[in-house]
């Protein structure tokens, strides 16, 4: 049987196409045969549209990883590896997502040729949808080359991804409104250009329903600005969230966070202090939650509205069915109740109110895709009616399975090991 959400959409399609034949202005039989039929479409949406199906807008990239052997000398070749990877933030996350047990709706563009088709395929093999991937023989697909150093740190890459830019437009993002106003979040990339990240916005904002927006890189992130305030969770790591706040800031009053006096690693406490300034600059234009990403130092959850805000997740749903085992494993392991504010900690609604979940430690194969899976480990327990707590320990977990890997995102994630990861996440402290 089809998935219910592919059988809507395609109803959908149909109703685009006749309707603008059958339906004349000044034909009073016309016009009610029009309205009848958008009506029993709405009341089908109704029936088989699952509400369970997140969608994800942004790049999907073919990344061509070069790993040397031996420490690279200048204007020569190194020995080494080279990796095809399927990669892209939003490809990353949603393929991350469904490895957890949900199933994201993917809009993004790629065109007709050797990237693409290794993307589409790869795509396919999964068994998630291709409906709202839009392939064209006018345009390159997206294709990012990145050098490695031997320790797997990234030293340069170089990104031709501009078909997103141009060629994601509104309008095609437009044609899949139905999903995007019924899904339990919408997740966008800086990716795309202002007019369509507006636009998925806006579609969203008629629905209420939740925007998580990834800045992607430090210059991407600044198109945060005109778009805050439709904006429920951000993940940036600290470079960008200072540019993001010099964005929306009348001049550059942000600066990178430096190191202490021979070069000592900076406490928790002071880190949070230090960007404290860049996060309420955000959480004033209207962003509600801040998630930043701080590397091997873990993440910092903020918000201005308050404990009861950051701890519930966002729209009271019941467990996703594509979710269910997740959440089943995550309850056992670590229910709500151990996430216990401090009793010495009183909350002011003038103050910032600020979560620090740890990282967990573990060997580094490659770093590139922990950012993505600990987003995608984030909204998809998020989809899967875990509050946004259990949902954060739940996305640090699969970063951690990231690192331990060649590939973005891993081949598979043992659910059994992410949810008894969240029993690490059950203490951490609360700043204000």
């Amino acid at each position: 049987m089809e998935n219910s959400s592919v059988v809507y959409r395609r109803l959908d399609c149909i109703y685009r196409h006749l309707l603008p034949i059958s339906y004349e202005p000044n034909n009073n039989n016309n016009n009610n045969s029009a309205l009848h039929f958008a009506n029993c479409l709405a009341g089908a949406r109704d029936e088989l549209f699952s509400k369970d199906v997140p969608v994800i807008i942004g790049g999907m990239v073919l990344d061509i990883h070069a790993k040397p052997s031996t420490p690279p000398h200048p204007r020569t070749t190194t020995p080494g590896q080279v990796y095809y990877v399927a990669g892209g933030v939003a490809r990353n996350v949603a393929e991350c997502m469904s490895k957890l047990g949900a199933k994201p709706f993917m809009i993004s563009i790629i065109g007709h040729d050797m990237a693409g088709n290794l993307l589409m395929e790869y795509w396919k093999s999964a068994g998630l949808s291709t409906e709202g991937i839009e392939k064209r023989q006018d345009i390159g697909t997206p294709v990012v080359c990145n050098l490695f150093d031997t320790n797997g740190e990234l030293t340069a890459a170089v990104a031709s991804v501009e078909a997103i830019e141009k060629y994601l437009t509104q309008e095609w993002i437009q044609k899949f409104s139905c999903s995007i106003s019924s899904a339990p979040v919408l997740m966008i990339d800086a990716n795309l250009n202002p007019h369509s990240l507006e636009a998925s916005c806006k579609i969203a904002a008629e629905s209420n329903i939740p925007v998580w927006f990834e800045p992607v890189s430090v210059t991407k992130s600044k198109r945060v600005a005109s778009i805050a305030s439709y904006i429920t969770f951000t993940s940036p790591n600290e470079d960008e969230l200072i540019a993001m706040a010099n964005a929306m800031s009348p001049q550059d009053r942000f600066f990178p966070v430096q190191t202490s006096k021979g070069g000592s690693k900076q406490s928790i406490e002071g880190l949070f202090h230090m960007l404290k300034p860049a996060v309420l600059v955000l959480l004033e234009k209207g962003v509600k939650i801040v998630v930043v990403t701080l590397g091997a130092d873990g993440v910092f959850i903020c918000t201005k509205d308050g404990p009861g805000f950051i701890k519930n997740h966002l729209r009271k749903t019941k467990p996703s069915a594509s979710g269910r085992r997740l959440f089943e494993m995550v309850i056992v392991n670590c229910p709500s109740n151990k996430f216990a504010c401090d009793n010495k900690f009183e909350w002011r609604k003038s103050q910032l109110y600020a979560v620090h979940f740890p990282s967990l430690p573990t060997p580094v194969v490659r770093l590139t895709g922990a950012g993505d899976c600990l987003v995608g480990g984030t909204v998809a327990s998020i989809c899967a009616g875990l509050d946004v707590m259990q949902s954060m320990a739940v996305g640090i977990a699969a970063a951690k399975a990231a690192i331990q890997v060649e590939t973005n995102v891993p081949s598979t994630y043992c659910l059994s090991t992410v949810a008894g990861m969240e029993t690490n996440f059950c203490q951490f402290h609360f700043s204000s």
